[in-house]
């Protein structure tokens, strides 16, 4: 007897997506439910450097959308990438020539072209088969601009994923459609889950293998519904692919006609962009990265009205962080919670009446107050209090344990200060997804961690803000990242 795939379908969407629009991203959109993906056209809209963000009127235009990849060993990752690549029409003749030649060198088995050869570009990489480190592919189509990253499937690669991840907008976590979902690919999801990436497509890859059987991949999405329920993510999509052959990539597959569900590449291109989302929506956030001070020290090219306008600036630089600013705005600066007014904004050289989250800017205060690298310019009434103790969800990436004792540096933003772990509170269990006691954490192990901190940091938690709730803990004496860090809501 086969599965009711419409009533998995609406179960599984009503699990994932409940309580999305209060998910990490503050007041962003909710993301696509069900089995169809419907584009936001009404999301905020900034324009930093060389990428105009978002929509005016409705009328949609062209947004940057981050995505990564992961999911266990040679679960079709770089394969998946580099058939996404070609069938966007993102890959130039000579490339396509230079990997068909690889490809029949290297006796490809399946047909002419190895697509998994147009991310591996390292000799290593190529040599056994397998992705080392992230790589970096940029594309673009009519209705958007993409930057991805393919992240290493391996166990000793995982810290590359989390450099991958923490910054995407999506992750696609692939699953073999004839394993299921396995230990690596938990770690990876629970990986999502710690860094709070707004949309995580499934996508279970190789289903040819499987004779494009209904059954089994209704299987692997209920297993998907409930590992996303216990790590508590939200705006889950599951759909059958096959990167090889080019299913449901860019084109419906007519072999699928049980899934009538959006290609991978219409998700990606209608998912809205969360992290400029949460970015635009939440209070004024700088934190300052260099007081300029220029003291007489000015370009002999700088006329002399100009030369004594700026022979006293003094101005904050910094990316915003979150928020918008314009002149005549009340600020409040941390540590210290003195309020001022802003007085000038400078984008780029040129001054400016406003400026949003992620510009690069510098500030000028009404006011002379003590505000070096590592503090933060919040608007009034708005910004987060210090705190001298966090308990924060860590994942460990150097060989050297993390242990109750152990002293680090903790940076936050453009502040760095040293700390102390106070407490190991517990470990996650990868397979269970459930929490156990802990004496320390060892590499590629996820646990909760209460940090002592020598001096006060504007912490908050990373579910109500990604620059805000994120920490990377140091190591004291040569400098390695020892950990990724978020913190945990009180």
């Amino acid at each position: 007897m086969g599965i009711d795939t419409a009533d998995v379908s609406s179960r599984f969407a009503r699990s994932t997506t409940e309580g999305a629009a209060s998910s990490t991203t503050g007041d962003t959109a909710p993301s696509t439910t069900g089995d169809t993906a419907r584009s936001t056209g009404d999301s905020a809209s900034s324009t930093t450097g060389d990428t105009a963000r978002s929509t005016t009127g409705g009328a949609e235009a062209t947004t940057l959308f981050r995505f990564a990849t992961a999911g266990s060993v040679d679960d079709g990752k770089s394969t998946l990438v580099g058939r996404l690549l070609h069938d966007a029409k993102a890959i130039l003749a000579d490339q396509l020539e230079q990997v068909a030649a690889t490809s029949r060198q290297r006796g490809f088995a399946h047909g002419d072209f190895d697509f998994a050869l147009l991310t591996d570009g390292l000799r290593a990489e190529r040599e056994q088969g397998i992705t080392i480190d992230v790589a970096y592919r940029y594309f673009a189509t009519d209705r958007r601009s993409f930057i991805l990253a393919d992240c290493p499937g391996h166990v000793q690669y995982t810290r590359n994923m989390v450099t991958g991840s923490a910054t995407a907008d999506a992750v696609i976590v692939l699953v073999d459609a004839r394993k299921g979902i396995v230990e690596q690919t938990r770690r990876h999801l629970a990986v999502v889950s710690l860094l709070r990436v707004a949309h995580v497509i499934v996508a279970v890859n190789k289903i040819d293998l499987t004779g494009f059987d209904e059954n089994r991949f209704v299987e692997i999405e209920l297993e998907a519904a409930g590992v996303a329920e216990q790590l508590g993510l939200h705006g889950v999509h599951v759909l059958p692919v096959s990167a090889l052959e080019g299913d449901n990539i860019v084109e419906p597959s007519p072999r699928t006609p049980w899934y009538q569900g959006p290609t991978l590449l219409q998700l990606l291109e209608t998912l809205p962009t969360a992290v400029d989302a949460d970015e635009t929506a939440s209070a004024f956030r700088l934190p300052v990265q260099l007081v300029l001070r220029p003291q007489g020290g000015l370009s002999p090219e700088i006329d002399a009205e100009d030369a004594e306008r700026y022979r006293d600036f003094r101005g904050f630089a910094g990316r915003i962080s979150a928020g918008s600013v314009r002149i005549g705005d009340a600020v409040e600066v941390f540590p210290g919670g003195h309020t001022t007014t802003v007085t000038g904004i400078h984008v780029a050289g040129v001054e400016a009446h406003a400026a949003t989250a992620p510009q690069s800017v510098t500030l000028t205060l009404a006011d002379e107050l003590d505000a070096a690298r590592g503090a933060v310019i919040a608007a009034a009434g708005a910004a987060p209090q210090g705190r001298r103790e966090a308990l924060v969800e860590l994942f460990q990436l150097d060989p050297r344990p993390v242990m109750p004792g152990s002293k680090v540096l903790v940076k936050h933003g453009t502040a760095t200060v040293q700390a102390l772990v106070a407490e190991v509170v517990d470990r996650r269990d990868l397979e269970t997804l459930a929490h156990e006691d802990a004496g320390s954490l060892a590499v590629n192990e996820i646990g909760r961690v209460r940090l002592r901190l020598a001096a006060e940091l504007p912490l908050e938690p990373y579910e109500t803000s990604r620059d805000g709730g994120s920490l990377v803990l140091i190591h004291p004496a040569d400098g390695a990242t020892l950990a990724a860090a978020t913190v945990v809501g009180d």
